[in-house]
């Protein structure tokens, strides 16, 4: 007997999510901030990862044992986290790490009939839809295995649905059998798992929703605190499936409070583990002699800025093959610090810096200055390490000018890639405390306030996106900052990295200059294809034009 199935993510049917959007109204702000993200091509939808396995995997240059492009190339650091946790307390795991790639094996599972328990991981979800294609693929394989859900997007929906019927019809309507209320949630997974083998209860199991008869009861909240350095994970259990990615966490919450922000709340008390934590999990990565990239979780990496200083001299000291990135605070970057990070493998950072206005960033309580994202980022392109940026448009108090400081930001300090997003109003964070002094009205990407409303931010970035050229815009839907590395990691340069997202928007500025005719042209599908194999001799497979003829040149 298996006593827990953990299910990993699940990337949810694009046409599907867009199908879902759309129906709220083409105009509204959230579907102009999801057009980003996807061509339409010969009556199709093409996030970019869809585009590059159409017209770019396959290339003889590139390193095509990888994979086609999916979420499956990632490890699931939920999965070894909880499948560690539960090995260690006696308790036998399987698991699923992208149910899309893996649906055939899970229902050869299912049939076994050996499951005690499924865990469904919520962690990068943000509507229930990729929840219930779970749930239902599950009953039909086998209707009487319990199921568990918990997660972030669990934890979120506790906070924002109402309580009573309302809550009860949600329940319902998920159906699945616990819920974990609980920005960790680990500990009451375990001890569901052993109340459900010793035949007992679950009343005594805290931040737990379960199934009782027609209704769900509700037990105390007791928030958990499971100590990160005595559950770090144990990689051997996962070696014969990691590949060239790996994701590790040296830390819990946030040691910052950002008013857009409800991540610090939810997850409780900032923790970071030892040096010495760091390196065990990083010594058993490397004796796996696969993991070419590792992907720091940490919502910030170099804080403390000491204890980020001695993690870079010990993976120096022990020489790792692999190339690490992770989110990064480049106000306390220094030159002896930005030096440590290339010596270490360094290969990219995400930077958070959200506004190019000093008067923005004091209204998002960021504690930082122009000045030092300024140097920050300087020291970083010096030292050829990646940079990702990504600003918010619209945040309250943001106005014309100020959205310009952060355009001439952009222009003047050239990060690779970035992102303007648009703000999304959360009641969950500490900015909603403050409507009433900002004028705030409405809620997620629908918001007014006194100096700016969603659809004028739309407008703004829709504008600076159709003129934009020195920095490289990255869309967000099943990309991001991950997918740079994930090309890198396949042989592609830089150079060819950033011509890939060029044509990529090329497609996106043609839909949106003509919506009437949404689909992207013949002649840019033939040149996003033709991009990796020009000067190679080779043919491209389906669309051998005219076009290829000419020589395609882009400068950075």
């Amino acid at each position: 007997m298996i006593d827990c199935l953990l299910i990993g993510h699940n990337e949810f049917s694009f046409s599907e999510y867009e199908k879902m959007v759309g129906a709220m109204g083409k105009a509204l702000p959230a579907y102009r901030d999801l057009n980003y993200n996807f061509w339409e091509y010969k009556n199709q939808y093409y996030t970019a990862s869809d585009v590059f396995n159409k017209f770019v995997y396959g290339n003889p240059h590139l390193n095509n044992e990888m994979g086609s492009f999916s979420i499956g190339n990632y490890f699931n650091a939920a999965v070894a986290y909880l499948g560690t946790f539960l090995d260690r307390r006696g308790h036998s795991f399987d698991y699923v790490v992208a149910y899309q790639d893996e649906k055939e094996q899970l229902a050869q599972k299912l049939l076994a009939g050996n499951i005690r328990v499924i865990a469904i991981l919520t962690t990068l979800y943000v509507s229930v839809q990729p929840v219930l294609e779970i749930i239902s693929f599950i009953k039909k394989y086998n209707a009487d295995v319990k199921i568990v859900l918990g997660g972030p997007f669990i934890a979120s929906q506790m906070k924002t649905t109402m309580d009573g019927d309302s809550l009860q019809y949600f329940l319902k309507s998920v159906d699945a059998d616990f819920y974990v209320n609980s920005s960790q949630g680990e500990a009451a997974l375990e001890k569901i798992i052993n109340n459900m083998k010793n035949g007992l209860g679950y009343d005594d199991i805290d931040n737990l929703f379960y199934r009782n008869g027609s209704r769900y009861i509700r037990t105390q909240i007791n928030p958990e605190d499971n100590k990160l350095d005595e559950n770090m994970v144990k990689w051997q259990l996962f070696g014969d499936r990691i590949g060239t990615f790996a994701s590790l966490r040296t830390s819990i919450s946030c040691p910052f409070s950002c008013n857009f922000c409800a991540f610090p709340k939810q997850a409780g008390k900032y923790q970071t583990v030892g040096i010495e934590c760091v390196e065990r999990e990083l010594d058993a990565l490397q004796a796996l002699g696969k993991v070419k990239s590792i992907n720091f979780i940490d919502d910030t990496l170099n804080v403390p800025p000491a204890r980020f200083k001695e993690m870079l001299k010990m993976m120096i000291k022990n020489k790792y093959d692999f190339k690490w990135n992770s989110h990064y605070r480049c106000q306390f970057a220094d030159r002896e610090t930005v030096a440590l990070m290339k010596e270490s493998g360094c290969e990219g950072v995400f930077l958070g810096i959200e506004s190019g206005s000093q008067q923005i960033l004091k209204n998002m309580n960021k504690s930082a200055t122009i000045e030092k994202y300024k140097e920050g980022i300087q020291l970083l392109k010096e030292y050829g390490i990646i940079t990702y940026a990504s600003f918010i448009i619209g945040y309250p108090g943001e106005t014309r000018e100020t959205v310009q400081e952060t355009f001439d930001f952009i222009d003047r300090y050239k990060p690779d890639f970035f992102r303007t997003q648009l703000w999304y109003c959360d009641p969950t964070t500490p900015i909603w405390a403050k409507r009433e002094q900002y004028g705030i009205e409405g809620s997620q990407f629908k918001w007014s306030h006194d100096t700016m409303d969603a659809q004028t931010a739309c407008n703004i970035i829709e504008e600076y996106f159709m003129t934009h050229q020195s920095s490289v815009w990255v869309p967000q839907y099943n990309f991001e900052f991950s997918a740079i590395f994930n090309l890198l990691h396949r042989g592609m340069d830089i150079d060819q990295v950033k011509t890939f997202m060029v044509l990529f928007n090329k497609g996106i500025k043609e839909k949106l200059e003509h919506p009437e005719y949404p689909e992207v042209s013949e002649d840019l599908a033939a040149e996003m294809e033709f991009m990796m194999y020009k000067n190679e001799g080779y043919v491209p497979r389906d669309n051998a034009m005219n076009v290829l003829e000419q020589e395609v040149e882009f400068d950075f």
